[in-house]
């Protein structure tokens, strides 16, 4: 009677297992226009309500509000819709059902900018962790010790004339726990994805104002300063050439919006 029971909990922790895999499973998406087709992966296990949400727009499963009629759909929202937004070596935007960037489905929901953590050891190979170790270690140190150790006093003296904290690259994780005494595990908390070169964003108007908007990014380095304020939920990897050609088509310059006769259209979108 044991065994038996030991048999299903295996059974069941297995299926519990590969029906997590299958949900942690990247979702294939087909973006046609009338300039070629754009490949995509969404990540489901980064952003599942942001993937959750374009797909049931692109599909017609997720019912929204026609913003001329008030009216509530339930039809492929994307289908026939203009990237009304294109800026050179930055982006192309789209989803907008008024084709100006000031329309969406008739409701908002949440930005999803998952973190891991990363612990670091050993050598600081950037400014990112080298800041980790002044906040984590040397902040808490010199607040509660009035006289410091003379190397990390040197130390944080030269990252003071520099306005940098490059300095504590050139030392380890294990020298600063040894000289403050402060042995404490420096975690450095990264984003799971970043705004970058073929990534797809969601656009907004501020936090948690994400619809059915959406930008492709074109630029490939210098989107630092997007992190944390568009979630990041798939990337292009077939058709960057395609998002060029519509990056590079002609516009309002006030505006950013292609002109009628060479406007970009969203034929279709296909989730696979």
């Amino acid at each position: 009677m044991i065994r038996k029971i030991v048999v299903m909990i295996l059974i069941l922790s297995i299926a519990v297992l590969f029906a997590a895999e299958e949900n942690t499973e990247v979702i294939e998406v087909v973006i046609q226009t009338n300039y070629g087709d754009i490949e995509l992966e969404l990540f489901p296990e980064i952003a599942p309500k942001t993937v959750e949400n374009f797909v049931g727009l692109a599909t017609g499963t997720k019912e929204w509000t026609e913003p001329e009629t008030d009216e509530k759909e339930n039809k492929p929202f994307y289908d026939g819709l203009i990237f009304h937004r294109v800026i050179k070596d930055f982006m192309i935007q789209g989803g907008c059902p008024l084709g100006t960037g000031s329309g969406g489905p008739g409701y908002s929901f949440e930005d999803e900018f998952h973190r891991e953590d990363i612990l670091i050891t050993g050598d600081i190979h950037s400014e990112e962790e080298a800041n980790a170790v002044y906040t984590q270690i040397l902040a808490p140190y010199m607040q509660i010790n009035k006289e410091t150790n003379p190397e990390i006093q040197a130390i944080i003296q030269e990252c003071g004339k520099i306005q940098s904290v490059n300095p504590i690259m050139n030392y380890t994780v294990e020298f600063f726990k040894e000289k403050t005494g402060i042995d404490k595990e420096v975690v450095l908390k990264k984003l799971k994805a970043t705004v970058d070169y073929g990534t797809i964003c969601m656009a907004n108007s501020g936090p948690n104002t994400n619809g059915s908007q959406f930008f492709i990014v074109t630029k490939k380095e210098g989107c630092d300063w997007l992190n944390g304020k568009h979630t990041v939920f798939g990337k292009v990897v077939k058709g960057m050439d395609i998002v060029h050609k519509i990056e590079n088509l002609s516009a309002d310059k006030k505006s950013n919006k292609p002109f009628e006769e060479n406007k970009a259209v969203i034929e279709k979108v296909i989730v696979k």
